[in-house]
């Protein structure tokens, strides 16, 4: 199996330690606490051995012995997760796997495990685990045999059609009782259909009926996430399709394992990259290599009409991965080429080469010259303002791969075989740009980004910066958000990590919360210019305190900074907390690595400093006598509703 994940350790040469006898060396020496930076490398490492699921489970054992604690006292930054696991078998078996995948992201895991069979009164009991406010996945691991188990003998069809309708409704029920006493993200899962119970049925049409049944069953479940926002459902079917069995019949018998290890290690991945989406770390950029990883050859010495994405046999691999290439760049994910070549015949190809899929449009940045990889992502990153860890990178050659594992830790990295058949597979193993929901912001990003660089000519022609924005034309609205556009909110707080005053990160039940609540206020952002129009860049949460409003975070996209949109949008709240009658406006500011730089913001617009922690927060009050202006270059529409102070 080939299973991308970012590295911060040089890949293993011959001869050197492996990754588990690494890992196991750290234990031993006391280190894993103090090295856990170190980790997710050598995971990713394990990740692409054969028997990968079976040696991430070893290694999750290791990891699982480490407290929290004491990796969090060597790095204070790393952020852990809690998770409540339960189930109708014996779950002990998913600790290993869900440690394992969860580090390989560089999350450490605080589990909880119920007691065996406990997933019904678990859920039933707002008490256990599965409900407490400290828990972050409430996991209930689901099998057949919650059917099956409670059939009469004999049985048949309609027996099934009975208990498959009961156990529908009734976790119906249990999820949205989860969803209003809960915190947490409740995950179910899909349940998979055995032989030894179809095969139970000696006629063919009772199996069939069986079968189309059982998979109503399924999608009943999956349609459950669509209708509780605090639900996910993962679909076990895919996982079982790629490949290992579904159990060991030996161990279902005896011990009530009832899901297979490697099934558990697949549904342990998917619960990684659920996580890492929770936590606001999907991936905006995939930079791809072009030689032997877009198509097949090497343009500098085949030349274009030696290069091929179609009409040969390994040529159409190449061209079926251009096509998931471009799929995904369509769900707003930024694609960039990244390539040592000549830049002309790179462009060349990608404007006129009839093979081509993908063309030079679908790109919002082309680097093909042949300085170090590693530069030319870091400079990438800083044409679109963004920081490398949005990025993955995607490449055939394990020299270029290790060489950005070593350097830009934060990159996940796609080792590409030299198999394109396997390219596909290998790029989508591990979910780096999955959200909860795709907006229309993200559709349009790309375009957005690709306006960016219209307005970069218009600010390269300017005689100053004054002359470019007066020229750029930006009109700003801020008003609380459609309900189309909640979802939009939720993805600000969880994306964004320069411009966000507190970090704190929003799901959209709890935005739906705040805008549902009348002490509270949430403003969307919206932004436009003669360029186009931007959509939704920003949010502002505050909250109404007896005669004072508190701001309680401020967030921008990237994407338009230094415009005067967050000056336009917090003076326009301080002039609404004015007129209705706050005496004063409070805010805070919470340091992290990425938002250094908009530390002085508040103060920029009259804001004093009143108190500082010594991790270096700080909260910031207006007395309102003075208020900011808005920019003479921003044209401003806003509508803010009257809040009710909390009681």
């Amino acid at each position: 199996m080939t299973a991308p994940a970012s590295a911060s350790v040089e890949p293993v040469a011959a001869g050197r330690t492996g990754p588990l006898e690494r890992l196991r060396e750290l234990r031993e020496e006391g280190r894993l606490a103090s090295d856990y930076p170190s980790v997710p490398g050598l995971l990713a490492e394990l990740a692409q051995s054969d028997g990968a699921f079976n040696d991430l489970s070893r290694a999750g054992r290791l990891l699982a012995r480490v407290r929290v604690e004491d990796i969090q006292e060597h790095h204070p930054e790393v952020r852990a997760v809690t998770a409540a696991v339960t189930g109708h078998g014996t779950v002990d078996a998913l600790t290993p796997a869900l440690t394992a995948q969860l580090a390989r992201h560089g999350i450490p895991l605080r589990v909880v495990t119920g007691d065996f069979d406990s997933w019904l009164r678990d859920l039933r009991d707002t008490g256990s685990a599965l409900y407490a406010p400290e828990t972050e996945l409430a996991l209930c691991l689901l099998d057949p045999h919650i059917v099956f188990g409670e059939l009469p003998a004999p049985w048949g069809v309609e027996d099934v059609a009975e208990a498959t309708a009961s156990k529908l409704e009734l976790l119906d029920r249990l999820a949205g009782r989860y969803a209003e006493e809960a915190t947490g993200t409740l995950v179910l899962n899909t349940l998979p259909m055995l032989r030894r119970h179809t095969h139970q049925l000696v006629d063919h049409r009772s199996r069939t009926e069986l079968a189309a049944l059982w998979r109503e069953f399924n999608a009943g479940l999956l349609r459950l996430a669509l209708k509780h926002p605090r639900l996910h459902v993962i679909d076990l079917e895919p996982l079982v399709a790629e490949g290992g069995p579904v159990r060991d019949t030996r161990l279902a018998t005896y011990a009530k394992v009832h899901l297979g290890e490697e099934l558990l290690g697949r549904y342990a991945r998917e619960v990684g990259h659920l996580t890492r989406t929770l936590l606001g770390r999907t991936k905006k950029v995939l930079a791809v290599d072009l030689d032997n990883t877009l198509w097949d050859g090497v343009l500098g010495d085949d030349g274009p009409e030696g290069i091929a994405a179609a009409t040969t046999y390994r040529g159409e691999a190449f061209g079926a991965f251009q096509h998931t290439v471009r799929q995904i760049g369509a769900q707003g994910v930024l694609l960039a080429a990244c390539s040592k070549n000549d830049a002309e015949p790179v462009l060349g190809v990608l404007r006129d080469h009839p093979d081509m899929v993908l063309r030079e449009a679908d790109f919002v940045r082309v680097t093909a010259n042949w300085e170090p990889k590693d530069g030319n992502l870091r400079d990438i990153a800083a044409r679109l303002n963004l920081g490398v860890d949005s990025f993955v990178f995607a490449d055939d050659s394990s020299f270029e791969c290790g060489l950005v594992s070593a350097t830009l830790p934060e990159v996940a990295v796609v080792r590409l075989s030299e198999e394109p058949a396997l390219h596909i597979d290998a790029l989508l193993a591990d979910g780096w740009f999955d959200v909860r929901e795709l907006t229309a912001e993200d559709r349009q990003r790309a375009g957005q980004y690709r306006s960016d660089a219209e307005r970069r000519d218009l600010l390269d022609s300017a005689g100053s910066l004054e002359e470019y924005l007066a020229d750029l034309q930006v009109r700003v609205a801020l008003s609380p958000p459609e309900e189309h556009e909640l979802a939009r909110v939720s993805q600000i707080t969880l994306r964004t990590n320069q411009f966000n005053m507190t970090t704190e990160r929003l799901q959209q039940t709890e935005v739906r919360e705040r805008v549902d609540s009348p002490s509270r206020l949430v403003l969307a952002v919206r932004s436009q210019d003669r360029f186009g129009d931007n959509g939704n860049v920003g949010a502002l949460l505050a909250t109404w305190t007896g005669d004072a409003l508190h701001i309680d975070n401020m967030l921008l996209s990237c994407r338009v900074f230094a415009r005067g949109i967050e000056q336009a949008a917090v003076s326009a709240v301080l002039e609404h907390a004015r007129r209705s009658g706050a005496r004063h406006v409070y805010a805070r500011y919470r340091p992290t690595a990425k938002n250094h730089r908009v530390r002085g913001f508040y103060p920029s617009l009259g804001f004093e400093t009143v108190e500082e922690s010594p991790e270096g927060e700080l909260v910031f009050r207006h007395d309102l006598s003075e208020l900011p202006a808005i920019p003479e270059y921003v044209t401003l529409t806003a509508s803010i509703p009257a809040g009710e102070p909390a009681p």
